[in-house]
């Protein structure tokens, strides 16, 4: 096939199943069957979703990976979804969707008790100390129906000092009791540092951070994946899209890839995961529609070309105003009064860039009052000279508290 047909095919196929959705291609494939035997049938015939192995582990899962922070109670559909495709790695925690995320999927596993050899499932504890990650656990078993989890994280750690030898001879335990097959972290601010030293840590076996076109740019963060890589330890990216707190800057780039045969967000996710260190990238999608166009990038074989990857370096430097890098401990010192500046700016992308603004404004509110009282009275101007990516904080912040408060 000629390199203008497969472009041409590769289009077609992008545009056609993102548009229509691969639902209704599965919904065609389950038609040929015997509605109680379409199941057996449609796995055969409906192509999977590639998979690779979670470092050390030796675990195989889906390279997309389903982030479930919605209500998952409500939305059964996309569980099902994933599963015949073969987007077996499930990511959940104890605080999402108010708990129905986690309630969700233990609805779909009462219903198709079957299915729970199929999944990975992951979830997260919010707590440090072992009794209270003990409570959480037993709390997200409980809910998920299930007896153990394959993959459990510290949700959100932001300095190595968290993974301190009570969480490791927590986590031994948990594995001794066959609660939890494996054991790592989630990390969303100073994640080079985190990941660095996670990987001298042999207990470690996976982590999920934040990683994508903006952040392969850093030389301490290639250092500290490659360190990981190196040491065995899984790496699941998440916060792939990178969404630049001014959108209205896309426009030029999304244009580009669109020209190219790819949606902004599909190309995204493409240079993800063609980092072969990185094993499976986690999107959180509450509609068919997002999760059929993941779909379709993920099995589309076309790389991008050393131009295309040249086009996001470009754009990286030309927006690093308008998106946080997670370096918290850079700007943190500087407002000692209110070190929450990182967490900030990641919930106004939420607002801004993924929709979620009911869920931005609830993290938002979990800031101590007396702290969120005075964020527009302390001077971030400190800040703003050592941020990396020169971010207008004091702006910013403004416009969190307004939209967020």
């Amino acid at each position: 096939m000629s390199s203008k047909q497969n472009k041409i095919d590769r289009r077609n196929f992008l545009k056609t199943v993102g548009a229509a959705g691969l639902g209704s291609v599965i919904a065609s494939t389950q038609a040929k069957a015997d509605e109680n035997a379409s199941e057996k049938t449609t796995q055969t015939e409906i192509t999977q979703v590639p998979k690779r192995k979670l470092g050390k582990t030796g675990v195989e899962v889906s390279v997309l990976a389903l982030g479930t922070i919605f209500n998952v109670v409500e939305n059964q559909i996309l569980l099902r979804k994933t599963l015949q495709w073969g987007a077996n790695y499930w990511d959940t925690a104890d605080c999402y969707s108010g708990g129905n995320s986690e309630l969700g999927i233990g609805k779909f596993l009462e219903a198709n008790p079957e299915k729970r050899k199929d999944i990975f499932i992951v979830s997260k504890s919010d707590s440090r100390r072992p009794k209270g990650i003990q409570r959480l656990l037993e709390r997200s078993l409980k809910r998920m129906n299930i007896d153990y989890i394959d993959l459990y994280f510290l949700h959100g750690v932001n300095d190595p000092n968290e993974l301190n030898d009570e969480v490791r001879d927590w986590a031994a335990q948990a594995k001794a009791e066959k609660k939890i097959k494996f054991f790592g972290f989630s990390t969303h601010q100073n994640m080079a540092e985190d990941l660095m030293a996670a990987s001298k840590l042999d207990w470690i076996d996976a982590i999920m951070t934040s990683y994508n076109f903006r952040l392969m740019q850093d030389p301490k963060m290639q250092a500290a994946v490659e360190a990981c890589h190196k040491a065995g330890v899984g790496l699941i990216a998440m916060k792939t899209q990178a969404h630049n707190l001014e959108t209205e800057k896309d426009k030029e780039m999304a244009k580009y890839f669109l020209q190219r045969g790819f949606t902004e967000g599909q190309a995204k996710l493409k240079i993800v995961l063609e980092d072969k260190r990185i094993t499976t990238a986690c999107v959180g999608r509450a509609n068919l529609t997002h999760l059929t166009l993941n779909i379709a990038a993920v099995m589309d074989k076309t790389k991008l070309t050393s131009q295309d990857k040249e086009v996001f370096k470009h754009y990286a430097q030309k927006t690093c105003t308008g998106y946080c890098a997670g370096c918290a401990n850079i700007c943190h010192p500087t407002v000692p009064d209110a070190p929450y500046i990182s967490k900030i700016m990641r919930y106004l992308m939420y607002y801004n860039s993924y929709g979620e603004q009911q869920e931005a404004k609830e993290l938002f509110a979990k800031i101590p009052t007396d702290v969120r009282n005075k964020l527009l009275k302390l001077d971030y101007s400190t800040a703003e000279t050592r941020c990396p990516q020169h971010l207008p904080i004091a702006k910013l912040v403004a416009e969190a508290v307004s939209k967020l408060a």
